[in-house]
């Protein structure tokens, strides 16, 4: 997949290093909207964290553990999404999501999280597909019941922002369910 059409003029495209100003300048820009709840947020500070970030997921991709792609809306970086988690041969992997608030509300997100389960369950046989978040992300939680997740569990305290305590929802679509 080079690009993939999202609706008219939007579109969804793979990320990669060479593409880390274009980033850079996204996350600065929507940061944030980000910091409460995606870590990368506090990572990719610059062109060069940029780089290191996109580089670890086409690293990644290469391993065939996971991949990143940018959403763009007339031409300008909007969003994204990834494979956080890409695992072949358990058959389970990880979706992940971000968007900038000025084009929430349009489904873009929706649409290309379904093309991204379509391509992991249909041509790569995964059987499980997580949707991961923080139980007060309720544009996060809305979207995984929109595009069909279920709630599966609630981890308590299972991971730190900001030295603080997260609890996570898990999220789950089975290829039985898609």
């Amino acid at each position: 997949m080079l690009t993939h059409a999202l609706e008219e003029n939007t579109e969804l495209r793979p990320l990669e290093p060479w593409q880390a100003e274009e980033f850079a300048a996204h996350v600065d820009r929507v940061r944030d909207d980000l910091l409460p709840w995606i870590p990368f947020a506090r990572k990719v500070v610059d062109v060069e964290s940029a780089r290191a970030f996109l580089q670890s997921y086409a690293d990644r991709q290469a391993a065939d553990r996971g991949r990143i792609y940018g959403i763009h809306a007339d031409g300008e970086m909007v969003g994204g999404v990834l494979f956080r988690v890409f695992e072949p041969s358990d058959g389970v992997c990880e979706v992940g999501v971000w968007l900038a608030p000025e084009v929430r509300g349009r489904g873009l997100v929706t649409t290309a999280v379904r093309h991204m389960i379509d391509w992991a369950m249909n041509v790569r046989g995964m059987a499980r597909v997580e949707w991961r978040c923080d139980p007060a992300n309720a544009n996060s939680r809305a979207a995984a019941k929109r595009i069909g997740f279920t709630h599966e569990a609630t981890l308590r305290s299972a991971w730190m922002l900001d030295g603080e305590r997260r609890d996570e929802e898990i999220w789950v679509l089975l290829k039985d369910d898609a």
